[in-house]
């Protein structure tokens, strides 16, 4: 693996650590309240893996946005990035696709 590509899929990860984190212990919580599908931290974690970090939260902040309680709702899926040449781990943090 080339160090540059280790080093841009950092931020990404320690992004979805977090995100992980919070939606096993804080998301619980809440409980089943999303108007949307998936909800908002699933949305999030998907948009972190498919964009970045940064575009993820650009992302996350829109859909966050959008949910309010005159919100029609349903399902709002993430974007998939048309250049998106990583994989994902059994728990959900990207990796360099072996391919390249």
């Amino acid at each position: 693996m080339r160090f540059w590509q280790r080093s841009l899929s950092s931020p990404r990860n320690a992004g979805l650590a977090l995100l992980h984190a919070y939606r096993a212990t804080i998301s619980h919580v809440y409980g089943d309240v999303c108007k949307y599908y998936p909800s908002c931290s699933a949305y999030s974690v998907g948009a972190v893996q498919q964009h970045g970090l940064v575009k993820g939260i650009a992302f996350t902040a829109a859909r966050l946005a959008r949910c309010h309680p005159w919100a029609q709702g349903g399902i709002d899926d993430v974007r998939p990035h048309r250049a998106f040449r990583h994989e994902l781990t059994p728990h959900g943090f990207v990796v360099p696709s072996r391919k390249d």
